[in-house]
């Protein structure tokens, strides 16, 4: 049963969310998202310092004793069109010190401006760079929420198919993974989503992609071959309008072999991992995170550069 506190945020955050659609203009977007997360403050113990990766602007977050700690390159959400590592600092940060690890968010090109693949490149860009830097591909979790949920799943999957190395674990939140809009519950869960419609949908994928292309595999991953990923966390909410995207992808994963461990959160809605803070699910969710990275990354140190293997 939901939290008395959770219900509180549920209403509320509905009530902002039905103030923004997709047919809003982009920079209206950007600049309300940008406002509403700047008052809110990393965790406690947090260092946050600015980056330069591959010539695309970053965040570091670094808890306290962490220097040299396993990182989590996190792809923020936003529909592809607004978001910043600034809006999801603090949830980040969170996650990062609960786990023991480093965080860093790369602020990737944005769409209209920016269409598909120019994310995809920024995000391979800047994993590779990490690479080339001496970091183990092993010792890096890839994660994002709802369009960063997308990114981070193509990451992979563009990565698998260059034959890169790959990190050595994935999470996903609320991950957004077919752009075509054909999960079952689209249907079944729209009217009790509180962030989104269905209808939604549709014009924010077209914002980012052509028609054309909402079944490529690196667009809405669903209707990808999904052998070879790393081992994969995914929280998905129960009255989420994309549950069927995570429940699809788990399915396809388990099938091609690969180790997927999917959560369903009974009475949650989209990425409510973000309000943490505000209600104890947020705080549950945060910490059953922390607790699959740690099973995945306790061995992980970093070692010198030589040393190293991807």
């Amino acid at each position: 049963m939901a939290s008395f506190r959770s219900r509180i945020v549920r209403f509320f955050s509905g009530q902002y969310m039905k103030r923004v659609t997709p047919y809003r203009k982009e920079t209206d977007l950007r600049r309300g998202l940008e406002r509403r997360t700047s008052m809110l403050r990393p965790a406690r113990g947090v260092a946050v310092q600015p980056e330069n990766i591959a010539g695309i602007d970053c965040e570091m977050h670094v808890p306290e004793g962490c220097e040299d700690a396993p990182l989590i390159y996190y792809l923020h959400g936003g529909a592809y069109v607004m978001g910043s590592p600034r809006t999801h600092r603090r949830m980040v940060s969170f996650i990062a010190r609960a786990a023991g690890m480093r965080a860093l968010l790369p602020d990737y090109r944005l769409a209209p401006e920016h269409r598909f693949p120019a994310q995809l490149e920024d995000s391979l860009a800047v994993y590779r760079a990490l690479l080339q830097g001496g970091l183990a591909s092993s010792a890096i979790a890839i994660g994002g929420d709802s369009a960063g949920g997308n990114l981070s799943m193509a990451t992979l999957l563009a990565l698998r198919d260059a034959g890169d190395p790959m990190p050595g674990a994935c999470f996903l939140l609320s991950p957004w993974l077919d752009l075509a809009g054909e999960g079952e519950t689209h249907v079944t869960r729209d009217g009790l989503d509180p962030w989104f419609k269905a209808s939604h949908l549709a014009p924010a994928a077209k914002k980012f992609c052509d028609e054309n292309q909402v079944k490529n595999p690196l667009v809405s991953p669903v209707y990808a071959e999904a052998h070879g990923l790393p081992p994969t966390l995914i929280h998905v909410g129960d009255h989420e309008i994309l549950l069927s995207d995570s429940v699809r992808m788990a399915d396809h994963m388990r099938s091609a072999g690969s180790e997927v461990e999917l959560k369903i959160w009974d009475d949650m809605w989209h990425v409510f991992q973000f309000f943490i803070g505000q209600m104890p699910e947020s705080k549950e969710a945060i910490a059953d995170i922390a607790a699959f990275l740690k099973s995945r990354f306790a061995a992980v140190a970093e070692k010198p550069a030589e040393s190293r293997a991807a």
